[in-house]
């Protein structure tokens, strides 16, 4: 079973600054592509970033040259540097990762993707 821990979200003014960070742990063959979702009230969860094991990185086009999203992989962890924050950034933001199981997974190209429960980043005056 695969257990997120999420953390780092909070509070800050417009042009703030928040870093999120997301601790993969489990017995699993090995993690993957992960990445970030955020989810407004009322509306539907969206894609902010993803990073794959090799560091190449994409971003929704909102966020595109604010957040920086990098990960540990000696930790399992999965970070996303929130720049230049602005009302409209105010949402739970959700871990996303994506893994092989067990080695039978690699080997079929199997992957299975876990969430995060989710932390609060509100951005208000």
């Amino acid at each position: 079973q695969v257990h997120l821990v999420e953390s780092g979200g909070g509070w800050t003014q417009p042009g703030g600054s928040l870093r999120l960070s997301c601790a993969a742990s489990g017995s699993i063959f090995s993690f993957n592509d992960m990445g970030w979702f955020c989810q407004a009230p009322g509306e539907q969860r969206e894609l902010v970033a993803t990073i794959t094991r090799g560091n190449m990185t994409k971003f929704a086009g909102s966020v595109e040259g604010r957040f920086t999203i990098s990960r540990d992989n000696a930790k399992n962890t999965v970070y996303l540097e929130m720049n230049n924050l602005k009302l409209e950034d105010t949402a739970v933001y959700y871990c996303n990762v994506r893994a092989h199981r067990f080695y039978s997974d690699f080997v079929q190209g199997n992957e299975y993707t876990y969430w995060g429960q989710g932390t609060e980043v509100k951005v208000a005056v």
